[in-house]
C-alpha cells in the first residue's frame, strides 16, 4: 500500500515546492496538498515530474472554511462562488493532474435547514463528479469531527454514506480520514461496515493529538487489516501535525504497518 505525504501538514519548513523533493527523499510514494493554489500549476508540475512524484490528492478551494467561516459548498447562497472554485480547480487539475480531488463540505450556515444544506451539497459534488469525470479524476468527500471543526455538516460514516447516496454519480467516492473518526469514537471497522466499496483515500495520524503513528492511542495495526479485509487498494496518507520536526517524526515509517 503506497504511503504519502500531505504537504499542508508535513514538511511545513520548507517553502511548498521544496517539499515535494523532501518527501520522495524520506521515502514517500506521492503527495497530496489540501490547497496548492498559491503555487503556479505550471511549477508544481514540473517539480512533481523532477521527483517522480505523483500528486494523489487536492482539495477544492473552500472560501473562508479554514478561517472559521462556512465554507461553500454546502451554502445555498454561495452557488456561484462554488461553480467559480469548481472552474478554478478543472484549471489547475488539467496543469497538475491529480488522481483525486475532495470537496469539504462545510460548516451548516446560520439560518439554512440541514435538508436544505444537504441538498446543495449533493448538487454541488454531483457538478463536481460530472466534471471531474471527464478528465477521469475521481472526486472525493470527507467526515470531519465536530470536535476539532464545530458546526461541519458531514461527521459520521453515516452522513457521509447519507450524502454520497444523494449525490447518484459513479465518480464520487468517500474520503475515509481514521483520525476524525477517532476523535469521535468510531472505529475502522465500524466506518468501514457502512462505506464498504466506496472508500478511495484513506489519511490518518494518531489519536489524541493528531501528530505522529506513536504518540497516542491509534491502533494502525487495526485499522490496516480492516483495510485489508474489505480489499482497499488505495494511498495511506499521512496527514498529522509532527510533534517535533517532520523528519524526526518518521521513524514510524520503518515500523509495521507502514514501512515504505
Amino acid at each position: 500500500m503506497d504511503i504519502v505525504a500531505n504537504l499542508s501538514m508535513l514538511f511545513t519548513e520548507l517553502p511548498l515546492l521544496e517539499r515535494v523533493r523532501a518527501a520522495a527523499a524520506a521515502g514517500f510514494s506521492g503527495v497530496e496538498i489540501q490547497f496548492p493554489y498559491e503555487v503556479p500549476a505550471l511549477q508544481l508540475k514540473e517539480e512533481l515530474q523532477r521527483c517522480a512524484m505523483p500528486l494523489v490528492l487536492m482539495n477544492l478551494p473552500a472560501g473562508d472554511l479554514m478561517q472559521g467561516g462556512t465554507g461553500l459548498a454546502c451554502h445555498p447562497k454561495r452557488r456561484q462562488q462554488f461553480a467559480d472554485a469548481l472552474d478554478e480547480a478543472l484549471s489547475y487539475a488539467l496543469m497538475v493532474r491529480p488522481r483525486m480531488v475532495n470537496v469539504l463540505a462545510g460548516r451548516l450556515p446560520e439560518g439554512v435547514s440541514r435538508d436544505k444544506a444537504l441538498a446543495t451539497l449533493a448538487a454541488n459534488v454531483r457538478e463536481t463528479a460530472q466534471a471531474f469525470d471527464r478528465l477521469h479524476i475521481k472526486v472525493l468527500c470527507e467526515a470531519i469531527n465536530p470536535i476539532d471543526m464545530p458546526g461541519f455538516l458531514i461527521n459520521t460514516p453515516q452522513h457521509l454514506n447519507e450524502l454520497l447516496t444523494e449525490v447518484r454519480h459513479d465518480n464520487c467516492f468517500a474520503q475515509l480520514d481514521v483520525y476524525h473518526m477517532a476523535r469521535q469514537g468510531i472505529s475502522v471497522e465500524d466506518a468501514l461496515a457502512v462505506l464498504a466499496g466506496k472508500v478511495a483515500h484513506v489519511q490518518f495520524a494518531d489519536c489524541p493529538g493528531r501528530a505522529e503513528p506513536g504518540t497516542g492511542e491509534f491502533d494502525f495495526q487495526a485499522m490496516q487489516q480492516a483495510l485489508q479485509q474489505t480489499g482497499y487498494q488505495g494511498a495511506l496518507a499521512a496527514e498529522y501535525r509532527p510533534s517535533s520536526t517532520t523528519l524526526k517524526s518518521l521513524q514510524w515509517l520503518t515500523r509495521a504497518p507502514f514501512q515504505v
